[in-house]
Order: structure tokens, then C-alpha cells, then sequence
């Protein structure tokens, strides 16, 4: 339960700097990140192993 929470937490973490990227104009930088954040969404979806812990 409480790795469950960490991992939320982290995950927000990189979704903020994602936009903060974003938002700075460092498209490809935050592209990259996204892309991480999704690869990562996909491996827990498939094998519930959670990549970010």
C-alpha cells in the first residue's frame, strides 16, 4: 500500500516536471519525459511490475 502511494507520487512528480519542461519551451526534453512516463504506464499495465519503484 504505502509503495502504491510513493509510486503516485513520484509519477506526479514527473508529470509536473513534464509541463514545467512544456511550458519552458524544452519540447524535446519534455517529450522525452513523456515518452519514459508512458513506457513505464505500459510495463505496470502489462505485467504489474512498477518500474518507477
Amino acid at each position: 500500500m504505502c509503495a502504491e502511494k510513493i509510486q503516485r507520487f513520484l509519477m506526479a512528480i514527473v508529470l509536473t516536471a513534464t509541463m514545467l519542461l512544456f511550458a519552458g519551451n524544452q519540447l524535446i526534453y519534455a517529450m522525452i519525459l513523456q515518452t519514459l512516463v508512458i513506457l513505464m504506464l505500459i510495463v505496470w499495465a502489462l505485467s504489474d511490475f512498477c518500474p518507477s519503484l
